[in-house]
């Protein structure tokens, strides 16, 4: 752990909302002083590590990272997330538990938990299951998880249908302080659902969905929230008949904040037109209507957080017709130039998206990091902006390599990755 100073920097801060020039000085795995204005300044026994104009922000804290260990760990493992992570400016991943097994207990908790710490070099928070073995039958300790150091409660995108169930989980984790992080569906009416329903859907013959299906999970979750008082996140909101319901239960004083998956602002359902599975994830990709809808939602404040979902698949799990494919793709190391979209359109400023990426998420689940303020830990990430890159599928740090980016023109390059001031990845 070096004493530094990074300098010649171009300082995007999403507490403040400002993007200045500056230097950032590193002490002891945390943030000395945040010095604006400063083009240079004499080493005094720091290292000086000159930023050339080049942008530095919060590392990023990425909410629903699935990491494959246990049970199929042939498609992503801690030491391949870690290095994924570290190379996209992803310094925290907030873990799902959809494993095989789910991570429903203390002892599977502590397991993961011993295996991300051996392993990645990013720091690693793992959720819990909310149900055992993510069934919707039984809730689990609640109580004993929290002690083993679960941040939040889910069961991914298996949707809890009991109410009556969901309602003892809501009100024990209420009285626990605990956050639950839901996936908002109908799911009989999503259930073998393809894509979004429509003329397109119709064309080229898939199963779909109606968005009326995310519209009324989270009806019914906000009900049920503002019955038991719980803390609630819904994980990936991806409609816009969704919002008015999240504007309510926010206005109402609810405890609720909302995600929206990078994938979902930057592609829509034309995307799968030549029926290429790696477009294919959960929810289903909407109409553009739906994708603009979810940026505005973004920078009005609306949506909170900005997620990857991360979610790792094996060839022969995606090399299979549409309807009968994995969901889900890999995201960590495309999280960055992805979101980059939005800024060279216009859409969102560099401090608004790294609020969604990095502060947000970080504060949501009481962490210090996400900041670029001094005494917060030194996650950095240094990034060139505007450099251009062709994205190689065969060149991600993942085990698995179904990204829907795979030849995709982007821009915006990581340079370097600190976590608690120490460099985990340099280009």
């Amino acid at each position: 752990m070096n004493d530094m100073l990074l300098t010649n920097a171009r300082l995007i801060d999403p507490e403040a909302g400002t993007e200045v020039a500056g230097a950032v000085q590193i002490s002891g795995g945390r943030i000395a002083a945040v010095l604006t204005g400063v083009e240079a300044a004499p080493a005094t026994g720091l290292q000086v590590i000159d930023c050339s104009g080049k942008c530095l922000a919060p590392g990023i804290v990425d909410l629903g990272v699935k990491v494959c260990e246990p049970g199929e760990r042939h498609k992503e493992s801690f030491r391949s997330a870690g290095r994924a992570a570290a190379a996209g400016g992803v310094t925290t991943m907030i873990t799902r538990p959809d494993t095989l097994p789910a991570i429903d207990s203390p002892e599977q908790l502590e397991f993961v938990s011993r295996r991300a710490a051996e392993a990645a070099p990013v720091r690693i928070h793992p959720m819990a299951a909310l149900t055992k073995g993510r069934q919707g039958r039984e809730m689990v300790e609640i109580g004993f998880l929290l002690d083993a150091g679960a941040v939040a409660f889910s069961d991914a995108d298996a949707v809890v249908a009991d109410t009556k169930v969901y309602t003892r989980c809501l009100t024990y984790a209420r009285s626990l302080g605990a956050l639950v992080v839901a996936h908002p569906q109908e799911p009989i009416l999503s259930a073998g659902a393809a894509t979004t329903s429509g003329k397109f859907a119709s064309l080229k013959g898939l199963p779909a969905v109606s968005p009326m299906a995310e519209r009324l999970g989270l009806e019914r979750d906000m009900t049920l929230v503002e019955m038991t008082g719980a803390r609630y996140h819904a994980d990936s909101l991806s409609t816009a008949v969704a919002l008015p319901v999240l504007e309510r239960a926010k206005k109402a004083g609810l405890d609720v904040t909302a995600g929206v998956n990078i994938h979902h602002l930057t592609l829509n359902v034309l995307d799968i037109g030549d029926y290429r599975t790696f477009f294919k994830i959960k929810p289903p990709l909407r109409d553009e209507d739906d994708r603009l809808a979810m940026v505005e939602a973004v920078g009005a404040g609306l949506i909170d957080i900005i997620s990857s979902m991360h979610t790792p698949q094996d060839e022969e799990s995606k090399r299979l017709p549409f309807e009968e494919a994995a969901s889900g793709a890999v995201a960590l190391e495309t999280f960055l130039p992805a979101a980059l979209r939005l800024y060279h359109a216009g859409q969102l400023s560099l401090p608004q998206l790294f609020r969604a990426m990095a502060l947000n998420p970080a504060e949501r689940l009481g962490l210090p990091t996400g900041r670029l303020a001094e005494g917060a830990p030194a996650d950095l990430v240094l990034f060139d902006p505007d450099a251009p890159i062709v994205l190689d599928r065969f060149t991600l740090r993942s085990k698995s390599k179904n990204t829907p980016f795979d030849g995709a023109r982007m821009q915006g390059k990581v340079l370097r990755t600190w976590v608690g001031g120490t460099e985990v990845f340099a280009a």
